[in-house]
């Protein structure tokens, strides 16, 4: 679905010499890389603060925790999500109050939000999925009204925009993760924190830190949720070319579009109105989708499922399981991610369509 080696050739230089000047201080934690990152992603995603943190489930977490979120607090979000977004939620000792997702764009369902917001509602987290823009805009007004902050899942979404702001932007504080497979992916695991907000910025890298403004000064109790400097450098590397590698999976999604166009059983992904995406994923609709996967598979194929389960039907969440969202629960035996990467090539994606038709029929 995705080839790393490609990507990993065009920086390969940049990141043995990053790697190797890092080496030579011996600056693993918090070395100079560390900032520098922090400060161009900022820069990249328009806001005045990110704050690296070890890996995207810590960053949401972070982000909860930062706002005051804890037990007797309830957290929104889509049933149609990758578990960490609940998880997050969980860890920090709320609970998760799902909601469906849109029948077209399978993001979160705006219109169910007001009859789940209440009192103890804290924090609503719209995600940005398949690298698709939620609409924060309109989730903004429900939240405020009840007191709740913004919360924006974005590890799908780096670099894309809605009319015209970049994801991360949008809410009171975003949350990112920089696994390989991402749009910008370390050479591990990593994590980030987008906001504004000078004091929730403050208060995340106190909690990243074991709590500590300062070596033994533990004023709160925090965690060791770190970005290591070798993947600093490596981030780097690739931030500087992440606008042209997301343009490629643009141009890669049209001609996805234009290829399937003629295949009525397959349901291309539909992008909101006012949304630039970035294409992390690639996501059809097919009839008998565990049969046309293994069609895919048996032809070398590499596609997947995202996802197959929605989060109330997980055994992590027991106490979600007697909830109604039909549309997540449907689309999840339909949802097909074909294989999407900057640097695929067109010929790559009519053999990807060819066999699809023949498997579909």
């Amino acid at each position: 679905m995705v080839d790393l080696a490609a990507q990993h050739a065009a920086v390969a230089d940049e990141v043995a010499a990053g790697w190797a000047e890092v080496l030579a201080k011996t600056a693993f934690i918090g070395g100079p890389a560390v900032g520098a990152f922090e400060a161009e992603f900022a820069a990249f995603s328009g806001v005045r603060h990110c704050v690296g943190v070890g890996n995207g489930t810590d960053a949401i977490e972070l982000a909860l925790r930062a706002l005051g979120v804890g037990p007797g607090d309830e957290c929104v979000l889509p049933a149609n999500t990758f578990i960490a977004t609940a998880e997050a939620v969980a860890r920090a000792g709320a609970t998760p109050v799902l909601v469906d997702c849109a029948e077209d764009t399978l993001l979160m369902d705006v219109d169910q939000l007001d009859a789940v917001v209440g009192p103890r509602t804290r924090a609503v987290l719209p995600v940005h999925l398949y690298g698709q823009t939620a609409p924060v805009e309109l989730v903004r007004p429900i939240a405020e009204r009840v007191g709740a902050a913004v919360v924006e899942d974005s590890a799908q979404s780096q670099g894309a925009k809605r009319h015209g702001r970049v994801a991360g932007s949008l809410g009171d504080i975003a949350a990112t993760s920089f696994y390989p497979g991402k749009n910008l992916g370390a050479y591990g695991d990593a994590g980030g924190i987008m906001t504004d907000d000078d004091d929730l910025a403050a208060r995340v890298r106190l909690l990243r830190e074991h709590g500590s403004p300062r070596k033994y000064e533990h004023p709160v109790l925090g965690f060791n949720s770190r970005m290591d400097t070798l993947q600093a450098v490596v981030l780097r590397a690739k931030l500087a070319r992440l606008a042209g590698w997301n343009a490629a999976r643009r141009e890669a999604a049209a001609r996805y579009d234009a290829l399937l166009a003629e295949l009525p059983a397959v349901v291309r992904p539909v992008v909101l109105d006012g949304n630039e995406p970035v294409w992390h994923l690639y996501v059809v609709r097919v009839p008998d989708r565990d049969r046309v996967l293994a069609g895919l598979h048996a032809e070398g194929i590499g596609a997947g499922i995202h996802y197959p389960v929605p989060v109330h039907r997980t055994g992590a969440f027991p106490d979600l399981a007697t909830g109604s969202f039909p549309v997540a629960e449907k689309t999840a035996g339909e949802l097909l991610s074909l294989p999407l990467f900057a640097e695929i090539t067109p010929a790559q994606q009519e053999r990807v369509v060819d066999v699809l038709a023949r498997v579909v029929r």
